[in-house]
């Protein structure tokens, strides 16, 4: 009897994880996710499989930094920091043009053409006024 249930005990053992980790995995794939209709379920093919994410560049990541900055202070700090970076990092020079338009249209959006010519430096030889013109 002993050596019965020890059987069966060892069988259990072995079967009883994959039997959990499969139903479970089939229970959270068949929940409807926020955002989605009540329908759609999660599924996967191999078509629809991601690329691995590729890392960020590091002006987009600057670019990011900064825009967030302009938006938490004012343009000028931005531009300032923007300097500062492309003194500190000599390859972002090259990216130094299309990150201050983008902060010049950045700071039209959030205090309008004539406020955010005011915060202007001379960074990247006028770009950000350049942004600011074509934003306005």
């Amino acid at each position: 009897m002993t050596h019965t249930a020890r059987r069966i005990g060892r069988s259990l053992a072995l079967v009883l994880p994959i039997v959990l980790v499969l139903s479970g995995t089939l229970a959270v794939s068949a929940v409807p996710w926020a955002g989605q209709d009540a329908e759609t379920q999660l599924t996967a093919s191999s078509s629809e499989v991601s690329v691995r994410a590729k890392s960020r560049a590091p002006h987009d990541i600057l670019r990011d930094q900064l825009l967030a900055e302009l938006q938490e202070k004012d343009p000028g700090t931005a531009l300032t920091h923007l300097q500062r970076e492309v003194e500190n990092r000599p390859s972002l020079a090259k990216h130094c043009m299309s990150i201050a338009r983008s902060l010049g249209r950045a700071a039209v959006e959030q205090y309008g053409p004539s406020r955010a010519q005011s915060f202007s430096r001379p960074v990247c030889d006028t770009s950000y006024a350049t942004g600011v013109m074509r934003a306005g």
